[in-house]
């Protein structure tokens, strides 16, 4: 049985190899990126089967998002949208602090996802499904689809995991957040920044919990991270790092924090992992090539993390 199952939108990326403006570059480095597969592929990686979903353009770089994340391991289903290309995002570093990212999937093949795309049992036979909060503000048939989804899974009594992750430039904060809030709503575990909690309307912790969801994670960056439930609050400090790309850490924390979550470990456990997942994701460039498999993770709590305590 497939463990966990997503959908989403995976593009091609493009990043810099220097540091500077992108009007100056010299070279760019292919690879690809997307919320939903950046944790499919953090969960196998960490013994956790995992299955991805979504549309690619009739192209090569549809192409080698199928072949990437299937030589990952993830179990993929790529459909192949004729009359849309596939997504591209352009990463570059204008300073060593900073980093700054370009998308272009406006009338894209993932945008185009639709609720008939979804096969029949692919979400009722799963141990967990895992959205985010940039498939719906893709497209009027991408909410529909995220909706229908959560849906389904609630109805057969599937857990479902909900990363806000809001993205400013698909939807102002008035449009987004109703609908990331209906989302969360019918989640079980919700995982949201400061900022992105508060844009699901005031005190949306507690409300969320009233609401009937199990846990809400709250990513704290550097600072950690904290997980809210009926019984309480668990918090547990980041790692001290010098990060190198902090695009995809939030990503690999969810990886983290649900392959716990799913073997039943304890809240503080899980937040142990999350943060040494999203930690280790920062040391090397690109979205997900840093995601730890259970051995670098066990090494990296060993002997390579510091603990940021205050």
């Amino acid at each position: 049985m497939t463990r966990v199952v997503t959908l989403g939108e995976t593009m091609a990326l493009a990043r810099t190899t220097e540091i500077g403006s992108l009007r100056h570059a010299s070279g760019l480095v292919l690879g690809i990126g997307g919320a939903e597969s950046n944790v499919a592929v953090g969960l196998r990686r960490l013994g956790v089967d995992a299955s991805w979903l979504g549309r690619v353009g009739d192209d090569p770089l549809g192409e080698r998002i199928a072949r990437e994340l299937r030589g990952e391991g993830v179990d993929v289903h790529a459909l192949i949208d004729a009359g849309a290309p596939t997504g591209l995002m352009i990463k570059e570093r204008p300073s060593a602090a900073s980093t700054a990212v370009h998308y272009y999937r406006r009338g894209s093949a993932g945008s185009r996802v639709s609720a008939a795309d979804v096969p029949d049992g692919w979400v009722e036979e799963a141990a967990l499904l895992h959205v985010t909060g940039i498939t719906p503000l893709l497209s009027d048939t991408a909410r529909a689809t995220v909706l229908a989804v959560v849906e389904r899974a609630r109805d057969a009594g599937v857990p479902v995991s909900f990363d806000i992750n809001y993205r400013s430039a698909l939807a102002a904060p008035e449009i987004a957040g109703p609908l990331l809030r209906e989302i969360a709503e019918h989640a079980t575990l919700v995982f949201g920044g400061v900022e992105e909690l508060e844009l699901l309307g005031p005190d949306a912790t507690a409300s969320l919990l009233a609401e009937g969801v199990a846990q809400v994670v709250v990513k704290r960056g550097p600072e950690g991270a904290a997980v809210f439930t009926p019984d309480g609050v668990t918090e547990a400090p980041g790692f001290l790092i010098e990060p190198l790309d902090t695009v995809g850490a939030g990503d690999a924390f969810v990886a983290g924090y649900l392959s716990a979550w799913l073997e039943e470990r304890s809240g503080a456990d899980a937040l142990v992992r999350g943060n040494a997942c999203g930690a280790m994701a920062c040391l090397v460039p690109g979205d997900w090539e840093a995601a730890p498999t259970r051995r670098d993770l066990e090494r990296f709590l060993v002997g390579g993390g510091d603990p940021v305590r205050r």
